[in-house]
């Protein structure tokens, strides 16, 4: 499954579980990453509001999801990090 970003920088690890229909809700969303239920490239991500940028791969619950999009001259990639 892939998200893309387009004309934003990054998108909220939350938002986005619920926006993909991984989570019923925003509060939903919160207890599974709370819970440790969440890895974003390859690491448990507890931080409820993790940025997910271009190139990260977000696991939840048996599910893939890869953050792609072509990142302009404002948008900073993991690797810029």
């Amino acid at each position: 499954m892939e998200f893309e970003l387009i004309n934003q920088e990054y998108f909220e690890l939350m938002k986005l579980l619920k926006f993909m229909g991984l989570t019923e809700s925003g509060a939903h969303s919160k207890i599974v990453i709370d819970e440790g239920e969440v890895r974003v490239n390859g690491k448990t991500e507890f931080r409820r509001r993790y940025k997910c940028r271009v190139g990260d791969i977000i696991e939840f619950s048996g599910e893939s999801i890869k953050i792609t999009g072509e990142p302009n001259k404002n948008t900073k990639t993991q690797s810029d990090n």
